[in-house]
This record gives C-alpha cells, sequence and structure tokens, in this order.
C-alpha cells in the first residue's frame, strides 16, 4: 500500500470563516504549489526554501488571483504523514475554498479521501495503528476525560504498553521455534517455569485492560442514565432542572411524554445521555403503549436507572413501582437510584429505604425547586469511577481494541492451558504466534486494507 500521488482536502469545518486551511500531502506537493504561487518579496522559489517555513503570497490561475495566502512547508520525513506536505491558509470565504481546491485537482492533485493524510503518517511510520485512531477520537472529544484518554493514546501510551507485551512473548516463542529445529534431539531452550510465569503475568495485564473497556466506554461514549417512573412523578421537570433548559414539555396531564426524549450534558468531565421515558402505567391509548415499551427497551440499555417515585403517592403506588423496575433490572450490574421526589409537599418520614434492595440508592429531592439535585449530580459521579483515568493508567476506548484483546486472551490462555498439561512446543508455538497476532493488529504490525478501510473511512476529510 504505497502511495505516490499527491492529495488534498480542505481541512477545517465547512462553510465561512476568518480563515480556512487546504492541506496538500505528496512527494511533488512543493513542485506543484510552486507553479501555482508567487511572491514580489521573495526571489526563489518555494521548493528551493527550508523545510519548516512559512510565505506570504498569491495563489493564481493563470493571471487570476484567487486568493492572497500563507504558505507552510513541511518536508519528507519531518512531516505529518512523512511526506512533503503544504499547508494553505486563505480567507475563509467558501467561494475562495473551492476555487482553490478546483485549482489544485485541475494542476494534478486529486481529493483526498476520509483520514487518508493519517493514513499516509500510519503507512510512513509516523505513528501505529491504536495512534491514528486516537487521532480521531481527539477530534471528536467533547470532555476532558476524552481529551485526556484520546491524548494519551496518541502520544504512545496504549501502544507502549501492546508493544511491552508482545515483546516480552516474541523471546519465547523464537526460543520455542529453535526448539523445533532440534526436536530430534529432544532439547528445551525455554525455561517452561519462566514461560508459564510469563504467560501468567501477560494475561493478567491483558484481563486488566479488558476490565478497563467498560470506563473506556463510558467516556467515550456517555454514561446513559434512564429517567423512568409512573406518570406525572416530575419525570420531565427532572431532566429540565439537570439540564437547565425546557427541554421537555411539563403538565399536569398524565401521559404527557410519549416518546423517548434525550440530551447530553457534561458534568465535570464526563458526559452523561439523560434519557426521560414515558410514564409507566396500564393504558389503552395505543401509542402511549409505545412509549411505555420504549421505556422498558431504554432500561435495558442504561448503565444507570433513576427511578422517580411521587412522596405523595401511596406507600404500595411507590413499591409497585419500585417491584417493576428492579424486575426489568433483573441480575444485571446497573445501577439503581430510586429519587424520592416532591419532597416539598410530600410524607418524607417514610423508611424508604426498608423498600429497596441493599445494592440500591435512594435520594429525596424536589425537581421543581431544585433541593438536592446537587446530591443528585454527586451520586452520579460516584458511580462513575474515574480513579483509573486519573492515576493515568491505560485505558481501552475502542471496541476494536477490545475485541482484539479477546482473542489475544483466549489463545493466551490455550497457551496457558496447554503449558500446564503438558503439550509439546510445536502447540506451544501456535498459541503464542495466535496471540502475538491479535496484539500486533491493535498497533497495525499486522494489518490489511480492509481493517484499514474500516479505521480511517470514519475520519473527517482533511485530517
Amino acid at each position: 500500500m504505497i502511495y505516490n500521488d499527491i492529495i488534498c482536502a480542505i481541512s477545517t469545518p465547512q462553510g465561512n470563516g476568518a480563515i480556512a486551511v487546504v492541506r496538500l500531502s505528496g512527494n511533488e506537493s512543493i513542485s506543484l504549489i510552486d507553479k501555482l504561487y508567487s511572491s514580489p518579496k521573495e526571489g526563489k522559489q518555494l521548493i528551493d526554501q527550508t523545510a519548516n517555513t512559512i510565505h506570504f503570497g498569491v495563489l493564481k490561475d493563470g493571471d487570476k488571483i484567487i486568493d492572497e495566502v500563507v504558505i507552510s512547508l513541511f518536508r519528507n520525513p519531518n512531516s505529518y504523514t512523512g511526506e512533503d506536505l503544504v499547508e494553505i491558509s486563505c480567507h475563509g470565504s467558501e467561494y475562495i475554498q473551492q476555487q482553490l481546491l478546483q485549482l489544485l485537482v485541475r494542476s494534478g492533485a486529486r481529493l483526498a479521501k476520509p483520514g487518508e493524510f493519517t493514513m499516509r503518517a500510519f503507512l510512513n511510520g509516523k505513528m501505529d495503528l491504536s495512534q491514528a485512531e486516537a487521532v480521531a477520537d481527539l477530534i471528536a472529544s467533547s470532555s476532558s476525560s476524552l481529551h485526556k484518554v484520546a491524548m494519551q493514546q496518541m502520544r504512545g501510551g496504549f501502544s507502549s504498553e501492546i508493544v511491552n507485551l508482545r515483546d516480552r512473548l516474541l523471546h519465547f516463542i523464537s526460543l520455542l521455534e529453535l526448539e523445533l529445529d532440534f526436536s530430534e534431539e529432544d532439547v528445551e531452550f525455554a525455561d517452561r517455569k519462566q514461560l508459564n510465569n510469563l504467560l501468567n503475568n501477560i494475561q493478567e495485564l491483558i484481563l486488566k485492560l479488558l476490565k478497563s473497556f467498560d470506563l473506556g466506554n463510558v467516556i467515550k461514549n456517555g454514561v446513559p442514565v434512564a429517567i423512568v417512573g409512573h406518570t406525572n412523578v416530575g419525570k420531565s421537570t427532572l431532566l429540565n432542572q439537570i439540564l437547565n433548559e425546557d427541554k421537555a414539555i411539563v403538565s399536569d396531564i398524565a401521559g404527557t411524554t410519549r416518546d423517548v426524549i434525550e440530551d447530553v450534558i457534561n458534568i465535570e468531565g464526563v458526559s452523561f445521555r439523560f434519557i426521560d421515558t414515558a410514564g409507566i402505567r396500564e393504558t389503552s391509548d395505543t401509542i402511549e403503549s409505545i412509549g411505555i415499551e420504549r421505556t422498558y427497551d431504554r432500561i435495558s440499555k442504561a448503565s444507570i436507572v433513576l427511578l422517580l417515585v411521587d412522596a405523595t403517592e401511596e406507600i404500595t403506588e411507590i413499591k409497585k413501582a419500585i417491584k417493576t423496575v428492579e424486575d426489568k433490572i433483573g441480575n444485571t450490574d446497573k445501577k439503581l437510584i430510586v429519587v424520592i421526589n416532591k419532597i416539598d409537599q410530600g410524607n418524607i418520614d417514610v423508611n424508604f429505604g426498608e423498600l429497596i434492595r441493599k445494592e440500591d440508592i435512594v435520594l429525596k429531592i424536589s425537581a421543581k425547586t431544585g433541593e438536592n439535585i446537587d446530591q443528585l449530580i454527586k451520586e452520579l459521579l460516584s458511580v462513575v469511577n474515574l480513579s483509573s483515568l486519573n492515576q493515568n493508567e491505560v485505558i481501552v476506548t475502542n471496541i476494536r481494541h477490545y475485541e482484539a484483546l479477546e482473542k489475544a486472551s483466549e489463545s493466551l490462555q490455550r497457551a496457558i492451558n496447554g503449558l500446564d498439561s503438558g503439550i509439546t512446543g510445536d502447540f506451544l508455538a501456535q498459541d503464542i504466534r495466535e496471540t502475538l497476532h491479535f496484539l500486533g493488529e491493535i498497533t497495525g504490525e499486522i494489518s490489511t486494507d480492509e481493517i484499514l478501510g474500516n479505521i480511517f473511512k470514519n475520519f473527517c476529510i482533511g485530517k
């Protein structure tokens, strides 16, 4: 997979702005720009200028000036892509951007595909595959926690962990392979006790990385929080209070919310996806029934369930609501927080703790006045444990990495079991080779056109 042609793209967001950046990469990109660029203040061509310099002039289409521009020059191999790379800063008019792009294409460049600049950086050894994927996460980061994880991965934190695991295995696989060359002499070069300790240590590290995916997934995609309960208990009022805006319609009429309403809010670096659902009740209304079914569906998909109950209701109704939701949650690891609403109106002397399971939490609030909402927020944050992130531990956020680690763990476990049962070196070597293969898929030491295509198609054009 070697590319020698010149690619170009607009790297700034679509629309008018103060400036825009058009980027080219390819080993003849500076020569291409030279044919279009002129500067009365500079006597020599761009091709003769030193790397990492900027130049002010104009770009022309024949005798027609397209725009005054600033040209930034980067030479291979010390550029983002590892090729000669040019960045053109022009005025942010959409018309100017399109005119420049069309001029570059007519002059010999082609439009870049999504993520092609970063793919060239990978192919030219400027970064490994997991670092390249972290670039997309960094661009898409919407919270401080995701930004921190993406920056750590882009700077090679996750890669170095994987490379370290592979290096430790490669030493022993080479000794096992050597044993195969002397199979008739029945010799062992790989100490089985040391190998057993190594395999178990690596398995422990892989399992730790796999476990971190729960936190990584929360950081990357946000924590889904379903707000559920009977009709008219204040679910929409609570959502509006948390979001600090009138997102959901609030009414005394039962069954106002018939569909699912979602919004995302960032709280202390963590994104929470709050989901206001239709009230749970018996109804003959077809549309409302569909909304209630969606409520049950959201309970199954949420990480945290906020069960809102009305402090003015009869205890039997509150018990019924709690029982319904607990049955839907079942034996999963979802966190249930029972929120007693309308404490400004109802009886709060009841020991609600006796009505719930020991692992559940009870909070008393007033969604209308905002009383104790801060305690609810604090409880939500406590559910999301960011201690690993604060300690700069490696956290897996990518499903592709997670699946590769799962497969590596499976093959490694076969090697551990085989070692315990005394299987021959050739079978051990096969399982360890598989482990190396799956670890190599993460960093891109082992990759295919299909894997690269699936990864980079989700990038923005121009990166």
